[in-house]
């Protein structure tokens, strides 16, 4: 008993530094005031108001309840050890290692600890030059990352997409939702770089394709960043492509400018021009906040046109000919199996670029 004895106070000391840091008292009491106020009749007047209380409850417990969970687990085995013999020692060694398992499991959810980590993500996949070839490569990858949401419970909601002519997409926009969507999808944002031999070209020679991955934290509070209103230019056009006829017939669509920073975001598939400005601020507040991260400006007024990372930074290489390998060039994880990657089994990719 004396092992397991020192395996559990381990396990005690390592969850009481863990949930000091994390400060899970204060979030509990936050949790049970926000649940006080999505209880209240009156909240539901402001719907949009009462879904962000609602979802933003939703977060909090999804963070806190596995650790008050562990704890109770823990103070229980605590008193069974004390009131138990050798004749329980089975029972509590699986208790035990069930338990440091989920410590493990827990201690990984950490490494999510950004900013914006907890936050929902845009992912925009673009067509890098190339026509055809390049549009078919974006369409690949737009799959790769629609089978990994699958795979792993995260909601993608299309926000844009155009078509290319012959194959594949120009360029498709995702609003991606679930527990740190951000955090988990960060490690995606740069150009994604193909070798293969060319299906759309008559002498099947080697080609080499771009496309630009570009993900976003999700920031429906505009207190975290706040941009100034004389700053902006706002212009509203038709819409086109697919909606029907009322899209064409009104100035539905809406491009955003961030003068300052020259960053433009264009909306057009919502149904009103209000909507369409309200999302194209949500991305538009997700593109400041990452140009900010990238040139570890302290506020909006610091930051540079032109100097964020974009086409010139290639985090990936993905080849099918001569040989087969994917590689990410940040942390030089690699693997041979480019089928399983194109299928969305990217989670190791991920997990060494949050190590990193």
């Amino acid at each position: 008993m004396q092992d397991l004895e020192k395996r559990l106070k381990i396990l005690e000391s390592e969850y009481r530094q863990i949930y000091e840091k994390l400060k899970i008292d204060e979030k509990v009491a936050e949790a049970a005031e926000l649940e006080k106020q999505v209880a209240e009749p009156e909240i539901w007047r402001d719907i949009k108001v009462a879904t962000e209380k609602n979802q933003a409850l939703a977060k909090l417990n999804a963070e806190v309840e596995p650790w008050t969970l562990l704890g109770a687990q823990i103070n229980d085995l605590r008193e069974l050890m004390e009131l138990g013999g050798l004749d329980l020692k089975d029972e509590i060694n699986g208790q035990m290692s069930a338990m440091e398992a989920e410590m493990q499991k827990l201690k990984k959810a950490l490494r999510f600890n950004g900013v914006y980590d907890a936050s929902d993500a845009i992912m925009r996949i673009t067509s890098g030059a190339g026509g055809t070839e390049a549009m078919d490569w974006a369409g690949m990858l737009e799959r790769m990352y629609l089978r990994f949401f699958e795979k792993h419970g995260f909601k993608a909601t299309e926000i844009e997409r155009t078509q290319g002519e012959e194959a594949g997409i120009k360029t498709a926009v995702y609003e991606v939702t679930g527990p740190n969507a951000y955090g988990t999808l960060k490690s995606e944002h740069g150009v994604h770089r193909l070798v293969r031999l060319s299906p759309f070209n008559a002498n099947n020679l080697r080609q080499t394709s771009f496309a630009l991955v570009e993900v976003l934290p999700v920031i429906k509070v505009d207190t975290d960043i706040v941009i100034d209103e004389k700053d902006l230019r706002v212009d509203v056009y038709h819409s086109g492509g697919h909606g029907g006829q009322s899209v064409n017939t009104t100035n539905s669509a809406v491009r955003i400018t961030h003068l300052p920073t020259n960053t433009v975001v264009a909306i057009q598939n919502e149904r009103s021009q209000l909507q369409n400005k309200e999302k194209a601020m949500e991305i538009l507040r997700g593109k400041l906040a990452q140009m900010q991260m990238e040139q570890h400006a302290e506020k909006l007024s610091d930051l540079r046109a032109g100097e964020s990372a974009g086409w010139g930074q290639q985090i990936r290489n993905y080849v099918m000919q001569p040989y087969r390998l994917v590689k990410d060039t940040r942390t030089g994880f690699e693997t041979t199996d480019t089928e399983a990657v194109l299928d969305g089994e990217i989670d190791e990719f991920i997990d060494k670029f949050l190590e990193m």
